[in-house]
């Protein structure tokens, strides 16, 4: 395919939910959709961090239209707070990219008393597209993106094991976690379908981009000027689900170039194991369990 932001039309009418929009290329993502027009709300556990990343999108985009909302995934009550928020002020929501994460952190439980990384990754964001269900398909055209990651490839679902009751592997629980983001979208754009809903659910991954999210691993800091793609590219794959207008349910986009590290985006493949109907079943009944949220049943 043939993307360019460049040839997107004015977004002006449109509202965006990007978590994790104050770094990376979740404020890349920002940008973008704020350079054309669009409604921003920037979803960010640190409020301090997102208000100075506002001001820096203001900057490069002064007529931006860009509100920062507390939204800490990882608990589940700031979640349902913040949909609260948002739909005091916004009766629509054309956008949802649900590109927050963590990567490689030691073990630590969430207030919920789960692993971060799984809650993180994958409940926070089945948790916020569930609440925000109503406003989406009462929005036509409206899209959910969740961005996975290459490392989905390594990923295994271990559910005896999501909360590390029985080993923690930093690199194990991150791959499980991406992967869990394609079954999630495989089977969230499968239950809209059977609901006749026009909202459709895609998936997107960075490739190998240089951003803050590497924090805890010394190694992708050494080899990223060999290998990394700036945030600015690596937000290209999301932005071509969310405004290419030939994009289909169930669809995953990354990086064109080799290996899909970087480059422009284009249509990708994720392993087998994402399209297992019994495994994203089996992980969709127990998140909303662990959630407490049941939707498109």
């Amino acid at each position: 395919m043939n993307f360019s932001i460049e040839q997107v039309r004015e977004q002006g009418d449109r509202v965006a939910i990007v978590s994790g929009g104050n770094s990376g290329i979740g404020l890349e993502t920002c940008r973008a959709l704020a350079r054309k027009g669009a409604q921003v709300v920037m979803a960010s556990r640190n409020v301090e961090k997102a208000e100075a990343a506002k001001l820096d999108l203001l900057k490069s985009v002064p007529n931006a239209r860009v509100e920062v909302l507390t939204l800490n995934l990882s608990d589940l009550n700031s979640v349902k707070s913040f949909v609260g928020k948002f739909g005091d002020k916004y009766d629509r929501l054309d956008y949802l990219i649900n590109n927050a994460g963590v990567m490689f952190p030691p073990l630590e439980k969430t207030l919920q008393g789960y692993e971060l990384t799984f809650a993180t990754n994958h409940l926070g964001h089945f948790l916020l597209t569930g609440l925000l269900l109503e406003r989406l398909t009462s929005t036509p055209g409206s899209r959910v993106v969740t961005v996975s990651s290459l490392a989905h490839r390594q990923g295994k679902m271990d559910f005896s094991n999501l909360n590390a009751e029985n080993k923690y592997s930093k690199t194990g629980a991150y791959a499980q976690s991406k992967l869990a983001n394609l079954l999630f979208t495989m089977e969230l754009d499968r239950r809209l379908r059977r609901a006749n809903a026009k909202t459709i659910a895609v998936a997107a991954h960075p490739g190998w981009t240089q951003t803050n999210l590497q924090v805890h691993t010394k190694i992708f800091t050494f080899l990223n000027p060999y290998f990394g793609q700036g945030p600015a590219d690596g937000a290209l794959p999301s932005l071509c689900a969310a405004l290419a207008p030939d994009v289909k349910g169930g669809e995953y986009f990354g990086p064109a170039g080799f290996m899909e590290i970087k480059g422009p985006p284009k249509r990708v493949k994720a392993i087998a194991a994402a399209h297992d109907l019994e495994t994203a079943s089996r992980l969709w009944k127990l998140s909303e369990q662990m959630s407490g949220s049941s939707y498109l049943d």
